[in-house]
């Protein structure tokens, strides 16, 4: 079921002006509706302190008032500065087109908001780190895999600099991710005209050449003139280099299986994947 709504999350961090692009380019392209959303983690919280027992250690009641009154102070301001991010994230989308945008400011764990949400919309836009990446683990950067792992909706992750994506290359192994992720190129107005490559990274065979015909006949049904290759090595190392020196703007890959690509995407691997490819990445379960 469609629901024509991309999630977009952002945090205020750096990479949170690069999701607003890239959302408002994948909305112009698909005419999707664009929903905005805040997660402020639990220790942005009021929190509810039984400070009377203090008394009996001699503070004063005066004292105890101010302290009340500093958690609520925080957490005025809290929810103030959540309000302003949305707020800068609804312009910068709006700014770059006719676009109808959302927001929504939400409290407790990012990754729970989103299971909950995730029915509402098609797709979901994440940075690939956020605002306290490497400190704090209530961020969209430290929480990427869990967002992965835990949604059912492809996931487009956002690099720090927004750059038109053209050049869209797929990482290709035959199996149901990636199978997956063909039909859904040929399918989505989002991929319309761009210049689509289809790798198989490893050791092929007449079974993985049999796919790849396949996979390119599917694609050339839905309008593209799709590329294949089979490159030796290991699926890492080639789609870093292809990225990096052939111009390709975007790498799609399945998230999940047992082949060695999708395999790449679990545990530590899929972090450092991630940030050390420089352009953005859609994730397909």
């Amino acid at each position: 079921m469609t629901t024509n709504t991309l999630i977009a999350l952002v945090d205020g961090s750096a990479y949170s002006e690069s999701v607003c692009h890239h959302a408002a380019w994948i909305a112009g392209r698909t005419g999707f509706k664009v929903k905005v959303y805040h997660v402020m983690g639990r220790r942005d919280a009021p929190e509810k302190q039984d400070l009377s027992g203090a008394i009996r250690l001699g503070a004063r009641s005066r004292l105890l008032e101010q302290l009340s009154e500093l958690d609520a102070e925080r957490a005025k301001l809290a929810h103030e500065h959540g309000r302003a991010i949305l707020e800068d994230a609804k312009a910068i989308i709006e700014g770059d087109g006719d676009i109808t945008v959302e927001t929504r400011l939400r409290q407790g764990d990012l990754v729970d908001t989103i299971t909950a949400k995730e029915d509402t919309g098609d797709m979901i836009v994440i940075g690939k780190r956020g605002e306290a990446a490497g400190v704090a683990m209530e961020h969209l950067g430290s929480n990427l895999e869990r967002i992965v792992r835990a949604s059912h909706r492809p996931v487009f992750v956002a690099n720090r600099a927004f750059q038109t994506p053209r050049k869209v290359l797929v990482a290709f192994d035959g199996g149901a991710s990636s199978l997956k992720a063909v039909d859904y190129i040929a399918r989505s107005p989002l991929f319309a005209g761009l210049h689509v490559t289809l790798v198989f990274a490893g050791n092929p065979n007449a079974q993985v050449d049999k796919a790849l015909e396949d996979a390119s006949a599917t694609l050339r049904a839905g309008g593209f003139e799709a590329d294949t290759k089979t490159m030796p090595g290991e699926p890492e190392k080639v789609l870093a280099d292809m990225t990096e020196n052939e111009g390709y703007d975007l790498l799609v890959m399945g998230a999940y299986g047992h082949s060695r690509v999708r395999s790449l995407l679990i545990g530590s691997t899929t972090t450092e994947m991630l940030r050390s490819c420089k352009v953005p990445v859609v994730l397909m379960r």
